[in-house]
């Protein structure tokens, strides 16, 4: 089995990515003496907080990658396409990555072509926590991604069962062969396997909490330098 983190999928090397999804993330991520590669800021969790917090930001110790989640992909506050559209354009000039549905792309074009003029990475998503699609249905959606304009397509599925997790570990050789890139993971009762397997096969961008897991699996940022390292 290859080492945490050595293949490297369309060129895009592996990172580690910390959410702040909370006023005491923030803190946290603040107090941190071993930033990780990126912190992913949810706009849509930090909405109640985010005026008195965004003059902090700067003090950050990483790259910043927004996010202002769909309500049906596991968004807060069920936020109308426009005001996630104004979120995200508001934080675009301290963003070095942002990540939009694959749904919401339409609603969103606005983001992805100022993304884009401003070499804004692009990180097109989909959340199934229900259910792990068949392997065909996974590969036509990374390829809507691509065709999205997305830089790297980002799939989260249940993987409460060993076959559940057997599509993402297909999808993931697919991913390679074609060399697109891609971070993909589990939740659920395989939730944590699959996001070691996943880093071992491939899957470029993996996501840890700083406080609180936000979805089941999820590592903290010290479990997942130490999963990684081993």
């Amino acid at each position: 089995m290859r080492a945490a983190g050595s293949v490297k999928a369309g060129g895009i090397p592996p990172r580690l990515v910390a959410v702040i999804a909370s006023p005491a993330d923030l803190a946290r991520a603040l107090r941190l003496r071993r930033a990780p590669d990126l912190f992913e800021l949810r706009l849509d969790a930090l909405l109640p907080s985010l005026g008195e917090l965004a003059e902090q930001l700067g003090a950050l110790p990483a790259r910043l990658l927004i996010t202002a989640r769909h309500g049906r992909e596991g968004g807060h506050h069920d936020l109308s396409a426009a005001r996630r559209r104004r979120l995200l354009l508001r934080f675009l000039p301290r963003a070095a990555w942002v990540d939009l549905e694959l749904r919401s792309v339409t609603a969103l074009r606005p983001v992805l072509q100022q993304a884009a003029q401003r070499g804004v990475r692009r990180i097109i998503s989909v959340h199934e926590f229900t259910r792990t699609p068949e392997v065909a249905r996974l590969r036509e959606m990374a390829q809507a991604a691509r065709a999205a304009g997305g830089d790297v397509f980002k799939l989260v599925t249940r993987t409460d069962t060993p076959a559940a997790l057997q599509r993402l570990l297909e999808f993931a050789a697919f991913a390679q062969q074609q060399r697109l890139p891609f971070s993909a993971m589990g939740v659920g009762a395989l939730g944590r396997t699959s996001r070691i397997l996943l880093a071992q096969h491939g899957s470029v961008l993996h996501y840890a909490h700083l406080g609180t897991a936000m979805l089941p699996g999820q590592l903290s940022l010290p479990e997942l330098r130490r999963t990684l390292a081993r």
